[in-house]
């Protein structure tokens, strides 16, 4: 598993019964039907899996289940989302024991922070944890914004190896790769268009949608390795529908609702988030049934 991160990861959902009770049948079934169909990663906690409604101990006891049930097969590189220092550090320890193999580190801000106070918190939890970490920006959602100045400066840490931008500006993503792409691998997130990431040097996508579709998921990314970029960009097409469905609709409560038409019992979004009504439904499920309705490159 020293192998560097790269592909399809799939942000994980948060299957939570009502009680509180994580749902482990269901999480280890969606573990190894991703791994089946071939994605290279696993990343429990983030905006899919509902971070911020998760307790503590629900918060690990998804990533005890998650790497239990990967086997090694894959990494499993967790979200560590937090206000404080000490607390991202704290957290981060304790996935590192439960086994993961890195960490998206995400900051959340209360109150202003200046860009020395952003880097003295990433800087600092990079020098704390032994595993690869994975910046996070995603401005419009936390508060907290990754210049690219600070970027290419945290670059410089050992430990910080790549970095995921959600702001939507692709732009950033070309500055961050010209100034240190030597030192620092990119993966797209859901608010850009993978294949144009890839197109740019991105090694892979970390996103909710891969939940739903991982085998044309992977088949996209295995199709820009191979530099078949028409056929790519016809899959592209079609799962970007699923996109615009999502821009509609609280992106965990899409795919678990997804996960639910597919036969996994997920359960309702995380309250006060409201599960989705009959109509966002039948938009999911068209958008699921139009992406399937080729069979995935190869």
């Amino acid at each position: 598993m020293d192998q560097p991160f790269h592909g399809i990861f799939p942000y994980l959902v948060s299957p939570v019964d009502a009680s509180g009770r994580v749902r482990e049948h269901t999480l280890r079934r969606l573990v190894d039907h991703l791994i089946a169909d071939g994605v290279h990663g696993l990343s429990p906690l983030g905006s899919t899996g509902e971070v911020p409604y998760l307790t503590a101990r629900q918060r690990e006891e998804i990533v005890r289940i998650t790497v239990e049930a990967a086997r090694g097969r894959v990494p499993v590189v967790p979200g560590v989302a937090a206000y404080a220092t000490h607390d991202a550090i704290e957290q981060g320890r304790r996935m590192v024991e439960l086994g993961a193999q890195g960490i998206v580190l995400i900051l959340q801000r209360y109150f202003a922070l200046t860009p020395t106070a952003v880097f003295e918190f990433f800087s600092s939890v990079a020098r704390e944890l032994p595993c690869p970490l994975v910046l996070y920006s995603n401005p419009k959602l936390l508060g907290a914004e990754l210049t690219p100045d600070l970027i290419v400066a945290l670059s410089e840490l050992p430990t910080i190896r790549y970095f995921k931008e959600a702001s939507g500006e692709t732009g950033k993503i070309l500055t961050v790769l010209n100034h240190a792409g030597h030192r620092l691998r990119v993966f797209s997130a859901s608010a850009h268009v993978p294949l144009l990431v890839f197109r740019l040097g991105g090694v892979g996508w970390m996103a909710g949608p891969a939940c739903l579709l991982p085998e044309r998921c992977v088949a996209l990314y295995d199709l820009a390795r191979q530099g078949r970029w028409d056929e790519a960009e016809r899959l592209q097409r079609r799962l970007w529908r699923l996109n615009e469905v999502f821009q509609r609709y609280a992106l965990a409560a899409c795919v678990k609702a997804g996960l639910e038409l597919q036969g996994f019992e997920v359960g309702d979004p995380i309250a006060p988030v409201p599960a989705l009504g009959r109509d966002a439904r039948d938009e999911i499920r068209a958008a699921l049934e139009y992406a399937a309705a080729a069979a995935p490159e190869s």
